[in-house]
């Protein structure tokens, strides 16, 4: 069991809540600057000679690297955290995600040391990849585990705001920093930039500091207990091996909703960031003040997803969140190609909103559909799955399709795609609200 910390009667869930929120939204700030300066800065830093078009293709081909990390994450992190605890696997992936941004920070361009920075950068996004791979099933079982069954769903919805979050703290460090400097090229692309990421080293001593005075999970700590006392075939085993073995239909069918929200969410932050500063020609400035905006809606969705769960049921909140967001995802692009700062800021506000609907009731959900001894394996194995395919690949098409004789539209058609997938998991997938989280009783209901 991990110590220094609160015996667990006494830690209050305010406090649960904020040590899996606050570590959250600073990987997750970390790993969304990145995908900022991506379509800002980093293909004029790192990739100058590829031109403008192919060094924006290579700039977020290297922040797709992460996604494709993630899963290794997964499985890495999730090993340790259904061994020695989630807590002090937490602590790791957030030292391991700060210092890859502040290295970031710091990191000369291709003007400097030539080829070497972009294989530099591309070496440090993956380490970002790796470290968020194995942070949000860490901080969403932290929460679940602690939650009372009745409240588990609004519970488990604090640390799932480190995206919005993230989102909001990234736009508005380079909101400040770009409008005390000026929208000169000059000085934000030579070395403004950097400044997020240097400033993420103070965000992640104060994480730290929270996280530590955490105890383990209630849960985790009962089912060591346990599994010491017993003398079970499972104990020796790895919990991928596990999961694998015993609930490889909820690893795959719990990934397809998370495609979706991955596509919406790295669609709705990173491209759209490119796109309304590119194709619609809106300045940074306003770019960025639409994106603390949208995630502001994103945080607050989020809440009311996660808390909405708890009274209508995980699956029925999640299958009119997608519902909405097919039909949607037709609307959002000739919203956007409006072309004005209102009808962008709309557009990106709305999806931002339906994301969070979608997004609040999946800390409970994935937690929920996994036993004790391999949850942190499963769900986090679930959860970046999905990254895989709508993090990395869907940025990437959209690119590839503003080009085509289609357009803009053809992205919509491919979210309302998506959504059609996540929608038939779902659908497959049982309801899982108000189950215990112990080992036994998850078994029963798995049944």
């Amino acid at each position: 069991m991990s110590k220094p910390g609160k015996p667990h009667s006494e830690v209050p869930m305010r406090r649960v809540a904020a040590a899996s929120a606050i570590g959250s939204v600073i990987e997750f700030y970390d790993f969304i600057i990145f995908g900022t300066a991506a379509a800002l800065v980093f293909p004029a830093v790192f990739f100058p000679a590829l031109g403008d078009a192919a060094g924006t293709v290579a700039s977020f081909a290297t922040f797709a690297v992460a996604f494709i990390a993630r899963p290794f994450g997964a499985l890495f992190f999730g090993h340790f955290g259904d061994r020695i605890g989630r807590k002090r696997v937490l602590v790791i992936t957030l030292l391991v995600m700060g210092v890859a941004t502040f290295i970031v920070g710091i990191l000369p361009g291709a003007a400097t040391i030539g080829i070497v920075a972009p294989i530099a950068l591309f070496t440090l996004r993956f380490f970002q990849g790796i470290a968020v791979g194995g942070e949000w099933a860490g901080a969403a079982l932290l929460a679940a585990e602690y939650s009372p069954p009745a409240r588990r769903g609004l519970w488990s919805s604090m640390p799932q705001l480190g995206p919005s979050l993230g989102f909001a703290l990234a736009s508005a460090t380079f909101l400040v920093t770009n409008l005390t400097l000026g929208d000169q090229s000059g000085s934000f692309i030579g070395w403004a930039w950097r400044i997020p990421f240097i400033f993420s080293a103070v965000l992640v001593l104060i994480g730290l500091w929270i996280r530590v005075r955490i105890a383990e999970t209630p849960v985790f700590s009962a089912e060591q207990e346990r599994t010491a006392q017993a003398s079970s075939p499972a104990k020796g085993r790895l919990p991928v091996l596990d999961v694998l073995v015993q609930q490889p239909r909820e690893v795959l069918l719990a990934s397809g909703p998370m495609i979706l929200i991955f596509a919406f969410f790295y669609i709705g932050t990173a491209f759209l960031t490119s796109y309304g500063a590119g194709e619609l020609g809106l300045s940074r400035p306003a770019v960025l003040l639409c994106g603390i905006i949208g995630a502001l809606f994103f945080a607050a969705f989020t809440i009311v997803g996660g808390a909405a769960s708890d009274r209508f049921g995980r699956r029925k909140v999640m299958i009119g969140a997608i519902i909405a967001s097919a039909i949607w995802s037709l609307a959002l692009f000739p919203v956007l190609d409006i072309g004005n700062v209102f009808a962008f800021g709309a557009g990106l506000s709305v999806t931002m909103l339906l994301l969070g609907i979608q997004y609040g009731p999946m800390g409970s959900f994935l937690p929920e559909l996994f036993e004790t001894r391999y949850r942190y394996t499963g769900a986090g194995m679930a959860y970046n799955l999905g990254g895989v395919l709508g993090g990395a690949v869907a940025p990437i098409v959209a690119a590839a399709l503003v080009a085509t004789e289609v357009g803009s539209a053809a992205i919509g058609y491919m979210l309302a795609g998506i959504a059609v997938i996540g929608l038939v998991c779902v659908l497959t997938l049982r309801e899982t609200q108000g189950i215990s989280l112990h080992t036994e009783e998850v078994a029963v209901a798995s049944a």
